[in-house]
């Protein structure tokens, strides 16, 4: 029987930890209700009380071995030795690079037959046998072999955090713990979707720009040292008193002596990059760097509304499923990985022990916009799953007039800045030279 950790309060405020074993995590809270206990926290840690240990997670030498039977097994014929074209094949298909594109096919897949009544281990079987990527076979395998020793998905997929992202695995975790697996797996087909459109999106934006701005600083750097010493060695050999822009003179001179000094901005660099780095991973400078995100020009209104949309999300779906408020907020925060949405949510949960209002922390915030908190605070007198509904859409309409609003103003924040480093190169490099070009200082080296 799987055992809980469990964190409740009583009716006189007392917060009590507890370990205890139950049937389900549902099972559980209806028996601390049932001794009035407010639940706060339930945490799974493990499965069984004799549980035995953990299975290995499958690495590429299983995936190896298993590659070499298929390659080199035959009907009535005993093994034989790899040729090297099979060796060849098996080393680049286990090596392969796990893709979005991967992920997003399987999580389709997996979304269609769960709707098709599929449970999980019938569903995985099936896609793992058509699954190509060996990389991504051998972690889908190890996630089945969780399912059928009883774990749930998410548990597993924690472990290839560089597969699935965070979000996703959270979303995965909601459903499962809420019962609505079908219905995640929904929300994270157009997490995907909407990820990948974005991102096609800012690279057809930002890399063709990027590639004139890197450019433009080479042909800044290479006319200064090479094209800018040629021009002032015509001028000192015919001895005219035509001088360079004096803009081009301190560049040259700046340009010379990075490259002479080179290691003190260098190590100014590093060390700057490096307290930044140790900063951020402090819990104040965490905290302040999510904030950041939340506040920072163009994309921080953005980011916000996506974030809180998906709590929106996943809130509505374990409403749906019969939670209590204060349960569906707890188990949909997994979805939210910003230290400051995670702040106002704990602040939301402790207003509901309290008994005031879990929606005054995102007013108070000052990042939600009042036409949000306004159709919830509505939502808490009227009915909430179907205000929250509304909510949804509402939102989906906004972080598509966000999205409209960033895709006009980012090309012209590109383009201002490489039309200043333009008209900085022209300054520099080529008004010299079009002095050469021009030949006027022949006249002042003839005494004309």
């Amino acid at each position: 029987m799987p055992t809980y950790m469990y964190k409740a309060v009583t009716k006189t405020g007392l917060v009590v930890r507890n370990k205890v074993e139950s049937a389900s995590r549902q099972g559980l809270i209806k028996m601390l209700k049932g001794n009035n206990l407010i639940p706060i926290d339930i945490e799974q840690i493990s499965y069984r009380s004799n549980r035995t240990p953990k299975r290995q997670k499958k690495n590429i030498t299983d995936i190896q071995e298993i590659m070499k039977n298929v390659n080199t097994t035959q009907i009535g014929v005993k093994s034989r030795t790899q040729s090297t074209k099979e060796k060849i094949n098996l080393y680049f298909a286990k090596t392969e690079k796990i893709t979005q594109r991967d992920l997003m096919v399987f999580t389709q897949n997996f979304y269609l037959l769960k709707k098709a009544n599929f449970n999980n281990i019938h569903a995985l079987n099936t896609i793992i046998e058509g699954t190509e990527n060996i990389s991504f076979r051998g972690i889908l395998e190890d996630i089945l072999a969780g399912v059928e020793a009883g774990e749930n998905m998410y548990t597993t997929m924690e472990y290839y955090s560089n597969v699935f992202p965070y979000i996703y695995v959270n979303m995965i975790k909601v459903g499962e713990l809420s019962g609505s697996l079908t219905n995640s797996l929904e929300q994270a087909v157009k997490y995907l979707d909407d990820s990948d459109a974005l991102n096609r999106k800012l690279r057809g934006i930002l890399i063709p720009n990027i590639i004139q701005f890197v450019l433009l600083i080479v042909m800044l750097f290479v006319g200064t040292l090479f094209a800018i010493p040629a021009i002032q060695g015509i001028f000192d050999e015919l001895g005219t008193k035509e001088t360079l822009p004096a803009i081009t003179l301190w560049f040259a001179d700046f340009v010379n002596k990075l490259i002479q000094y080179w290691y003190i901005p260098t190590f100014i660099v590093l060390a700057v990059v490096g307290i930044i780095v140790f900063y951020v991973h402090t819990p104040k400078g965490k905290y302040n760097f999510h904030y950041f995100k939340y506040k920072m020009p163009i994309f921080g209104e953005l980011i916000f509304a996506l974030d809180f949309s998906r709590l929106m999300k996943a809130m509505l779906l374990n409403l749906r499923n019969g939670m209590r408020i204060q349960e569906a907020l707890d188990v949909s925060k997994n979805v939210i990985q910003n230290y400051v949405m995670l702040s106002i949510i704990e602040t939301s949960l402790n207003n509901i022990l309290i008994g005031s209002s879990w929606v005054e922390p995102f007013e108070k915030s000052g990042l939600a916009k009042p036409m949000i908190t306004e159709m919830l605070k509505i939502g808490m007198q009227t009915d909430l799953s179907e205000m929250m509904e509304k909510l949804v859409e509402y939102m989906q309409i906004d972080i598509d007039n966000i999205m409209n609003k960033i895709m006009k103003a980012l090309p012209q924040v590109v383009y201002a800045i490489v039309g200043v480093v333009l008209i900085f190169f022209v300054l520099v490099v080529l008004v010299p030279c079009i002095q050469v070009y021009m030949g006027n200082f022949l006249f002042s080296a003839y005494g004309v």
